[in-house]
């Protein structure tokens, strides 16, 4: 108990508030080490992560590593508590998989868990590794792992396009935006292939075959910059939850949001066009977003707003239909809630009465969305 102002209060100690964040925890938090190639560096910073952790008292233990012969790696791998793998005989031959249950069992604080895009073999418990990550989180386990680029399911055939490697395991993007935290390991090409030349990544036989394939310092350039977009927007939609926690204003951002604003006229394709252009260029996202209105309603409207919308879709936007009488209303609050920092809308060639309630619009847009950047696009009606 402790006095304050005269009144008593009871106090807390510290076993009680450690008891209190236990009884909280809803689930266990997951760490990913994302890297752009083999050799940047992802294991070692999970394992030296695990140690960490250990010394400031956590109980951790290690699902499955893998070393790749690497003696730093080794090392520290040696360092931490190993749960043995399962012995899986298939088709007349024995594989080593992580043993999802020996974890469960043991019910560590952290466990490290190597490569998340990893197909387990047939008879395991769950088909994928990262399906063993969720079930361990979903028993309030923490889980520290670790995944390369190209093998994010949405950028496999870039990949290959780029290395002519064809990428067998994949993990779903979904599974990177339910990470709580995501850190880059990150190594300058010049330095991954000087690690390369040195025999710190692969044995000397595959050196100048890899050097000449898929570590081509093109493709390594390419790869490390797919690392660095998704992290920030990682980093991007960690901030969009801060900010809505703590209400704070719209103009809180760190990438460029592009949103198209469309009816389902006939011009809705230019603007999408348009937009899907500058999102390129910016390497922002793109929001294509359409007000429903009782227009829409005869076949013909329907038939031109789908295939807009289908054609946002293959751009890669994200498609937003709004209910609402008040298109200008609607359409700056969602502006606002999802901080958007560029909007496109379209301005047919009208006047009298037509052009006069367009530019109302357009000032309470602007009024109740201040912080937009706002483009204004002439299109000649068709």
């Amino acid at each position: 108990m402790r006095e304050l102002y005269g009144v008593t209060h009871p106090t807390k100690s510290p076993e009680d508030w450690l008891q209190a964040a236990e009884t909280e925890k809803q689930r266990g938090r997951l760490k990913i080490f994302l890297g752009y190639a083999p050799g940047v560096g992802k294991t070692f910073s999970m394992l030296s992560e695990g140690i960490r952790r250990r010394s400031r008292g956590e109980d951790v233990v290690i699902g499955v590593v893998e070393t790749h012969g690497r003696s730093g790696t080794a090392e520290l791998s040696a360092k931490l508590e190993h749960i043995p793998r399962r012995e899986i005989e298939y088709k007349g031959a024995l594989f080593s998989e992580m043993n999802v249950d020996a974890i469960l069992a043991r019910a560590p604080q952290v466990a490290l868990i190597d490569e998340l895009a990893h197909t387990n073999i047939e008879g395991s418990r769950l088909s994928k590794r990262y399906e063993d990550v969720f079930l361990l989180l979903e028993n309030k386990i923490d889980v520290v792992s670790t995944v390369n680029i190209q093998h994010v399911e949405s950028l496999t055939s870039r990949v290959q396009a780029l290395t002519g490697v064809i990428v067998r395991e994949q993990v779903p993007d979904w599974v990177l935006d339910r990470a709580d935290e995501i850190v880059i390991s990150d190594l300058t090409p010049e330095a991954l292939v000087t690690r390369m030349r040195r025999g710190d990544i692969y044995p000397a036989e595959r050196i100048e075959r890899s050097l000449a394939n898929f570590f081509r310092r093109g493709n390594l350039i390419a790869l490390r910059e797919m690392a660095l977009q998704r992290v920030t927007r990682a980093v991007d939609r960690s901030l969009d939850d801060y900010v809505r926690r703590k209400k704070l204003g719209a103009h809180w951002t760190v990438s460029e949001k592009i949103a198209v604003c469309i009816s389902s006229g006939s011009q809705a394709r230019d603007l999408i066009a348009r937009g899907a252009r500058l999102a390129e260029a910016l390497d922002a996202e793109l929001y294509v977003i359409h007000v429903a209105t009782t227009l829409d309603e005869t076949p013909e409207r329907k038939r031109a707003l789908e295939s807009n919308l289908q054609f946002a879709r293959n751009l890669g936007a994200s498609v937003i239909t709004l209910n609402d009488t008040d298109t200008a209303h609607a359409t700056a609050a969602f502006v606002r809630e999802n901080r958007i920092t560029q909007a496109i809308v379209g301005r047919s060639a009208t006047h009298g009465l037509r052009s006069y309630l367009y530019y109302l619009a357009i000032q309470k847009f602007m009024s109740e969305a201040p912080h937009v950047d706002l483009h204004i696009v002439t299109q000649e009606d068709r």
